[in-house]
C-alpha cells in the first residue's frame, strides 16, 4: 500500500459520507458524530501504530483499517435511524458490504485487501475468531484499542452536553436512570468484560466502557488511556457507592498493571 492509495480512500470518505448531509437535525448529528470518530480512531490508530514501531508501510494499511472501520454506520443509521447492531445489522458486516460494493481495496494487492477486509470484518467481536485466512491478527488488534480508545472521548463529551444537543443514537436507546445493575458492577469487579446484552441503563454502558480496559492490547494504547484520564473522569460520572467504587479501582489498577485479582 502506498501513500497515493491512503490519500485515494481519504477522499472518497469524504464523498461517501457527505451522500447523509441530507438528513434531519436529529440525524445529522448522528452522521457527524461518526464523522468525526472516524477521524479520531484514524489519529488515534496512527499515534498507536507509532509508538509499537511499525513499519511505514504497516501504519498505512493500519491506517486505512480506521479509516473503513464503521463506513456501514452510515447506511445502518439511515435505515434503522440507530447505531444498536441488535436493533439493525452488525455494522461490521455492513462496513465490508460497503468496501466491496464500492471496491476500494481493488488496487491492493490480495493479500492487503484481505488483511483490512477481516479486521473490519472481526474487529467488534466480542470474543476474537481463533483463526484468520490471512495474517491480520495484528490490524485486528490495531483497530480495536483505537477504536475502544475515541469512544471514551465521545460518551465523556456525549455527557457533558444538554441532552437537546447530543447525538441521539449514540446512547443506543439506553434510558438515564441513577441505578446500576447488579450484574454489570460484578462482572467489572471480578474483571470481565461487561456485556452489551446485562446492560439495562446507561451508567450499565459506562461500566460497560471500563471494563474494556481489560481487552487493551498494546502497551502505547494503555499509555494513552493514562494520559488523556478518560477512566476516571467516566468513573465520576457514576453512582457514588462501596461497590461501584471498588469495581472501578480494579479496573485502574489493571491499567496500571497493579491489579492481583480477587
Amino acid at each position: 500500500m502506498q501513500g497515493d492509495d491512503l490519500y485515494r480512500l481519504e477522499q472518497w470518505f469524504d464523498r461517501y459520507t457527505a451522500e447523509f448531509d441530507d438528513l434531519d437535525p436529529e440525524g445529522l448529528r448522528n452522521i457527524r458524530l461518526k464523522k468525526e470518530h472516524t477521524r479520531q480512531v484514524t489519529a488515534c490508530m496512527a499515534a498507536i501504530a507509532a509508538g509499537e514501531g511499525l513499519s511505514p508501510e504497516e501504519r498505512l494499511i493500519a491506517s486505512a483499517t480506521a479509516l473503513l472501520h464503521d463506513v456501514g454506520r452510515f447506511p445502518q443509521y439511515r435505515r434503522w435511524r440507530t447505531f444498536r447492531d441488535s436493533e439493525s445489522d452488525n455494522h461490521a458486516r455492513l462496513s465490508l458490504e460497503v468496501i466491496r460494493e464500492q471496491q476500494l481495496l481493488s488496487v491492493l494487492p490480495p493479500e492487503e485487501q484481505l488483511l483490512i477486509e477481516e479486521a473490519v470484518r472481526f474487529y467488534n467481536l466480542l470474543e476474537l475468531p481463533q483463526q484468520y485466512a490471512s495474517p491480520t491478527d495484528r490490524y485486528l488488534r490495531l483497530i480495536r484499542d483505537a477504536d475502544k480508545l475515541d469512544i471514551w472521548r465521545v460518551f465523556l463529551e456525549y455527557f457533558q452536553q444538554p441532552e437537546d444537543e447530543r447525538a441521539s443514537a449514540a446512547g443506543l436507546g439506553f434510558p438515564d436512570l441513577p441505578e446500576v445493575t447488579p450484574a454489570c458492577v460484578e462482572a467489572l469487579a471480578a474483571g470481565r468484560i461487561v456485556g452489551l446484552d446485562q446492560a439495562k441503563v446507561i451508567n450499565d454502558f459506562k461500566l460497560l466502557q471500563i471494563s474494556w480496559v481489560y481487552d487493551l492490547q498494546f502497551t502505547t494504547t494503555r499509555q494513552l488511556l493514562r494520559e488523556r484520564g478518560y477512566l476516571s473522569h467516566l468513573a465520576a460520572t457514576l453512582p457514588d457507592s462501596p461497590l461501584v467504587r471498588r469495581a472501578v479501582e480494579r479496573a485502574v489498577a489493571a491499567l496500571d498493571g497493579n491489579d492481583k485479582g480477587c
